[in-house]
């Protein structure tokens, strides 16, 4: 039987390319972009994901009637969140001063990197956009595979910060290090983009689908 995996689609995110993403790394699964809270209670998994500005996206989300069942997902079957959706599971964003879902508790914060120097004589830029190496601070089924400080592929200027340092299972140095990947119970999320990241990001889906928290 195959897995099937609900894509949720509130209006904010980069729905399609996770989908192709996810259909390449396990072409056995059932992946469909879902917007009804029925397609989404239906699905065996569930990939949050988000673009743009948290504010928009909890606003979007509220909206689209989602919310609800994408709460009651997070406690019964595996979530994966990327980029904003990473931030938006936790209490509060500096973004906006905005609310997130809650299921993780912490903060979101800003890069305040605006124009200082690096090693190389460059300056720093938020948003980060480009690649950046991700040291596995804890074992994990989704790491599987992956290699340590392996590159991926990151767009954002905001990042977490978890008031559980047991959450944290990933981190990455910008100006300082920062989690740049979450997981508790059946929840893992991350703040790079996993389908821009090449065999990596791949994998990382891959190990998603046939996660058995």
């Amino acid at each position: 039987m195959k897995t099937s995996i609900a894509i949720v689609d509130y209006g904010m995110g980069n729905l399609r390319s996770v989908a192709q993403a996810l259909r390449k790394a396990e072409p056995a699964a059932d992946v469909a972009i879902v917007d009804t809270p029925a397609a989404i209670r239906a699905a065996d998994r569930v990939v949050l994901p988000g673009q743009g500005a948290m504010p928009d996206c909890m606003r979007c989300l509220g909206e689209s009637g989602l919310q609800d069942a994408v709460i009651e997902a997070s406690r019964t079957k595996p979530l994966l969140g990327v980029c904003v959706g990473e931030q938006m599971l936790f209490d509060w964003s500096a973004e906006g001063d905005t609310r997130g879902l809650g299921l993780l508790p912490g903060k979101v914060l800003r890069f305040e990197l605006d124009g200082q120097l690096q090693d190389d004589g460059s300056r720093f830029k938020v948003p980060q956009m480009g690649w950046n190496r991700v040291r596995q601070t804890q074992p994990h089924a989704l790491w599987d595979g992956v290699p340590d400080d392996a590159y991926f592929y990151f767009v954002h200027s905001f990042y977490v910060r978890p008031d559980n340092p047991a959450h944290t299972v990933g981190e990455t140095a910008y100006g300082a290090p920062f989690t740049s990947a979450v997981a508790r119970d059946n929840l893992f999320a991350t703040q790079f983009h996993p389908e821009k990241s090449a065999e990596v990001g791949l994998r990382l889906y891959r190990n998603f689908v046939h996660w058995k928290p």
